[in-house]
């Protein structure tokens, strides 16, 4: 049984505030130049992901399971960094809209309309990956939380493996001393891309939808490698665990 169960997203503190841009992270120049037609492809993807999330999103019905999580993670007050698999990024971009989270996206192609769609859905982006950047975006998301700012990783983006978390959370958590929230979002309806490395999953419309969210994680500021190591070994036993739970209920019908 879930401990919310209701059509909207549960109304923390930010969920219904207007965004401050002022204190979002300006925008990176891109990696590399896009050509015209790239930036066509940019601006209609932008819009299109946009609306879809918009009009998919109204219509989903959703049930929290583990939302004390999330409570206890806020009275702390030292901020949350959100970390959840590639893969739910559709889901998770409507849950947690409108509450001026910055999220790590990629400086490739993908990363530009991604970044452009999770912005107008009220989200700031550090631009960067594991594989690119990283630095330079860990450093803007450290800014962020001292402008008390929430960030949000997906763990095993941008290329994969799928369902492997990386150190990004790990080492934002060491630097900020923000609590790491795991989550999994998922649909019971749903259409599975089955050639994207992540196999992306959308909501159906008119689906129901849940999120499971785990307690808390936070790493100390003095945490050597070998802490860090078993930090990363909890988040990712979080996020297999709630995996396991959302395909459990998933199955029910």
């Amino acid at each position: 049984m879930s401990e919310v169960s209701q059509n909207t997203v549960p109304a923390g503190p930010r969920q219904d505030a207007v965004i401050d841009d002022a204190r979002l992270p300006l925008p990176a120049p891109p990696s590399r130049a896009f050509t015209l037609w790239q930036r066509l492809q940019i601006f209609l993807a932008s819009w299109v992901g946009y609306l879809a999330v918009l009009l998919i999103g109204r219509t989903l019905r959703w049930e929290v399971h583990g939302w004390r999580h999330w409570e206890s993670a806020r009275r702390a007050g030292k901020g949350i960094i959100y970390t959840f698999w590639h893969r739910e990024i559709f889901a998770a971009t409507w849950f947690w809209r409108k509450r001026g989270i910055v999220v790590m996206t990629s400086q490739n192609f993908d990363g530009e309309y991604i970044a452009r769609i999770i912005k107008k859905h009220g989200y700031g982006a550090a631009r960067g990956s594991s594989s690119r950047g990283a630095g330079r975006a860990l450093v803007e998301m450290v800014r962020c939380h001292r402008k008390g700012l929430d960030t949000a990783f997906t763990i095993d983006g941008p290329r994969g493996p799928r369902f492997v978390a990386k150190r990004g959370s790990v080492l934002l958590s060491k630097g900020t001393g923000a609590a790491i929230l795991c989550f999994h979002s998922a649909a019971r309806r749903r259409y599975v891309f089955r050639k994207s490395w992540d196999m992306t999953e959308f909501p159906k419309p008119f689906s129901r939808a849940a999120t499971f969210i785990a307690p808390p994680i936070v790493v100390s500021r003095d945490a050597n490698e070998a802490e860090l190591a078993g930090k990363l070994q909890e988040v990712q036993a979080a996020l297999d665990d709630l995996r396991r739970q959302a395909e459990a209920w998933q199955g029910k019908e």
